[in-house]
């Protein structure tokens, strides 16, 4: 069982660099303005916006003259672009607007949002199918046990949920799950001691 989870950081891997590589758009090129910090006059208040060519986070600002603007972090090499609310209204509306029934689905805004997701779903497929792994040796063997893949898919499965929460900023999900991750890695090391003695 280790020898799979080898296999599994490999995906991991592979999940993160194609998420790294999500499109930029030049939109956003012909949206507000080149962000100048001396304009600002207070705190940035970071909120979460999915938008092509952008990261994830965008920054509320309050602008010297009293108004408020909104700060969209660009992908890549782009300059990031200070935009008036009006301005960041119809970049959302525009970027919602033109997802289909599977994006809004999976509450996603680019293609590399589809691997994040798909980590989450393998995250739980695997997290769920250790309780089946363990009803199938507890009937066979005639009474309750746990094997050892039971602790292997429920390690392997809560890294890949604590990942994904951590991309979907969902604090709940990581306590959640990351909190199992020290009893799962906990029994493991038992076990190996059980076996090596």
């Amino acid at each position: 069982m280790p020898g799979c989870f080898w296999k599994w950081g490999a995906a991991l891997a592979a999940v993160l660099a194609l998420a790294a590589c999500e499109r930029s758009s030049t939109e956003l090129d012909h949206v507000g303005r080149p962000v100048n910090a001396a304009e600002f006059s207070g705190p940035e208040n970071n909120i979460k916006a999915g938008l092509p060519g952008a990261r994830d986070e965008v920054n509320l600002v309050r602008l010297r003259d009293g108004s408020i603007g909104y700060v969209v972090r660009r992908l890549g090499a782009g300059t990031d672009r200070l935009l008036t609310p009006d301005e960041f209204a119809q970049l959302v509306y525009d970027a919602r607007s033109g997802r289909g029934w599977f994006e809004r689905l999976l509450n996603i805004t680019s293609p590399a949002g589809i691997a994040w997701v798909s980590l989450g779903l393998l995250g739980q497929l695997i997290f769920t199918g250790r309780m089946l792994v363990q009803w199938l040796a507890s009937e066979k063997s005639g009474r309750s046990v746990i094997p050892v893949a039971f602790w292997w898919m429920s390690l392997g499965g809560a890294v890949m949920l604590v990942v994904y929460f951590i991309w979907r900023r969902d604090i709940v999900g990581v306590v959640g799950q990351g909190t199992g991750l020290f009893i799962y890695a906990r029994n493991l090391v038992l076990i190996r001691r059980s076996r090596g003695a």
